[in-house]
């Protein structure tokens, strides 16, 4: 290569060249644990696949109880996420921007439905929501509302456990955002709404859509706080999860059905957040 210096006179550059990246083999005391550990995660996986009725797979998933189950699956789900994005954001931002005393005791609170069993959770409801519960009990009481063993315990024990993902996933969005914008417009006279709705939710909106992503996924796939606060009631209550763990005890094949929906859910769910969760190759 070429370049000039200011006289006119031609300086010819050499260009550097890169080190040969030599490929890594790793030794076998980590290779080893490593292909053990991924044919314990994937054989499962694989033994649905083998197992599945394929020439009945249609006709199961016409049947009216599987149908009912998914139907009920995708609309508590999306309600929950509806829910988790009104409440969530919020949230997520006054965690984000406001500095407030006890923060770090509020963000820890926010995050223990991640590492609560869903079984106490849905206790948990159960004592706060129930019919003499702290809440449930003037609900029943005042407006003659009862949410345990209904669909709206469904959506709101879908909700408290899938909440947390959509809040650390927007949370780190704003702090990762650049400041400077939403500084820019409140200099041009925009007021704090108009900055948050017209500049840090489009600043932000890629975390939300993951977190979203996220939340829906895990609300389709709740069990433990769902059968204990809204039980197992088909039509009403029974959700792919649920219906999963009756099937397995009365039609093996159909708990298989079911369950390669969820895991194409799932798979799914991976392939939309590939670059945000798992990375490129």
């Amino acid at each position: 290569m070429q370049r000039t210096q200011p006289g006119g006179q031609p300086v010819v550059t050499t260009p550097v060249a890169k080190p040969a990246t030599r490929p890594v083999r790793p030794p076998w005391v980590l290779l080893v644990p490593a292909l053990i550990g991924l044919a314990f995660l994937v054989l499962p996986l694989a033994g649905l696949l083998v197992k599945a009725p394929w020439s009945t797979l249609g006709t199961r998933l016409g049947e009216p109880q599987v149908l009912e189950a998914l139907r009920l699956s995708l609309i508590t789900a999306t309600i929950a996420t509806g829910l988790c994005l009104l409440f969530g954001v919020p949230l997520a931002w006054v965690l984000a921007r406001v500095p407030f005393p006890g923060a770090r005791l509020v963000r820890a609170l926010v995050t223990v439905p991640l590492v609560l069993p869903p079984v106490v959770g849905g206790v948990a409801l159960l004592l706060v929501l129930g019919r003499k519960g702290l809440v449930g009990q003037w609900l029943d009481s005042a407006f003659g509302i009862t949410l345990p063993f209904t669909t709206a315990g469904v959506v709101l024990a879908e909700t408290f456990v899938a909440m947390p993902f959509l809040v650390i996933s927007v949370e780190g969005a704003l702090r990762a955002a650049d400041l400077r914008y939403e500084e820019a417009a409140a200099t041009l006279g925009a007021g704090r709404w108009t900055i948050f709705r017209r500049v840090t939710l489009p600043l932000v909106a890629p975390g939300i859509a993951a977190g979203a992503i996220l939340c829906w996924a895990r609300a389709l796939g709740e069990f433990g706080a769902t059968i204990t606060f809204a039980g197992n009631f088909p039509g009403r209550t029974q959700t792919m999860p649920l219906a999963v763990y009756l099937a397995l005890e009365t039609d093996p094949q159909a708990a298989i059905v079911l369950s390669l929906v969820l895991l194409v859910v799932s798979i799914v769910v991976l392939a939309a957040l590939r670059d945000r969760w798992v990375g490129n190759s």
